[in-house]
């Protein structure tokens, strides 16, 4: 593996901590953009999206991937395919799918969100189980299940397999689907050491992000059997997702697949060092990070003025509740950014 190029140099330029998708494309994988070899993907023929389509499909333990422009509109896609209007899916209750992607399940499936409170983003077995709806016809069908790895709004935290494992083994006794909304799924895996087929093949289908910790400019892939690829694909273009000569994006993710995964360990190991740091500092309380989300709550400061304190020194953070935060190490963030960080911090809470 090659080491990942900086996107931005200089002492003075902005440390910019609010999320993992602010990074820029490196000259290596610009360059990559520029000779790709691109086709029609409404009619399936540009050949770089249909080998990084492969490539992702086989990467997960799936028999096949549907390129997509964004996240949210991978996993809106996987819970329209797999549910019917009227069912509820169970979620956890500060997951993506419920909070930030505008109620499109209800909007655009027709179903509700049934959600369950975890403390570190992670359900399990004996809390799904509960939840699933008896076969009574005037109750609400339990459609889908949808897990989420790494929960982003409990700070980078790792879905533990075994659990995960569990919840998929119940569904299926059930005739339940499960979707993962990996977007930092490869986070979990370097996190773990583990390949990331471990922790995505048993699902009905998984989505991840290539515009985040891997430092793609746009683009995610959703990934399944191939009978719900087919079905994905229809929802995919009713959506306004089927895009024309996207190779030249697909070889962005196809390069960031061959040169930033194993580098995300440096976002992990900054994200602790920033959370070591954080802890020493009077009036803040930080959750220990697994992966590269570092969240803190402040005790003697509001957030947004912690920010905006923040930003005027050249540092950005994301004020997430009115005394919580929000920092997540990147691509473009080096250790020196880090230092930097750690120091601005302390003179605005001093």
């Amino acid at each position: 593996m090659q080491p990942a190029e900086k996107t931005d140099v200089g002492p003075q330029r902005v440390v910019d901590l609010r999320s993992d998708t602010v990074t820029k494309p490196t000259p290596g994988m610009r360059e990559a953009m520029a000779r790709a070899e691109v086709g029609d993907d409404v009619f399936g023929e540009d050949p770089s999206v249909n080998e990084l389509q492969e490539r992702c499909a086989e990467l997960l333990g799936h028999e096949a991937g549907l390129f997509v422009p964004s996240g949210s509109m991978g996993n809106e896609i996987a819970i329209a395919v797999h549910t019917q209007p009227g069912d509820e899916v169970i979620c956890e209750a500060d997951s993506h799918v419920v909070h930030f992607e505008l109620s499109a399940m209800a909007a655009l499936a027709g179903v509700l969100p049934r959600v369950l409170p975890s403390e570190r983003g992670f359900l399990t077995r004996e809390q799904v189980q509960g939840a699933v709806r008896p076969p009574v016809y005037y109750l609400a069908r339990t459609g889908l299940i949808v897990l989420e790895n790494t929960h982003n709004m409990k700070g980078g935290t790792i879905h533990p397999p075994e659990e995960a494992r569990k919840i998929v083994e119940f569904a299926r006794e059930r005739g339940i689907p499960v979707h993962l909304d990996g977007a930092r799924i490869f986070n979990a895996a370097v996190a773990l050491g583990v390949p990331v087929k471990e922790l995505t093949q048993d699902f009905d289908s998984v989505m991840f992000c290539f515009s985040k910790g891997l430092g793609a400019p746009v683009g995610s892939m959703l990934v399944g059997s191939r009978e719900f690829i087919e079905e994905a694909r229809v929802v995919r273009k009713r959506l306004g997702g089927g895009m024309r000569q996207v190779g030249i994006l697909a070889a962005a993710c196809r390069y960031a697949l061959e040169h930033h995964v194993e580098r995300l360990q440096e976002d992990h190991e900054h994200a602790r060092m920033l959370a070591q740091a954080l802890q020493e500092l009077p009036g803040v309380r930080v959750v220990e990070p697994e992966t590269n989300i570092v969240i803190c709550t402040l005790t003697k400061m509001k957030a947004a003025e912690f920010t905006r304190r923040l930003e005027e020194k050249g540092v950005r953070a994301l004020a997430i509740s009115e005394r919580t935060v929000r920092m997540v190490t990147h691509l473009d963030v080096g250790r020196e950014d880090i230092e930097r960080a750690i120091e601005t911090i302390r003179e605005v809470l001093a």
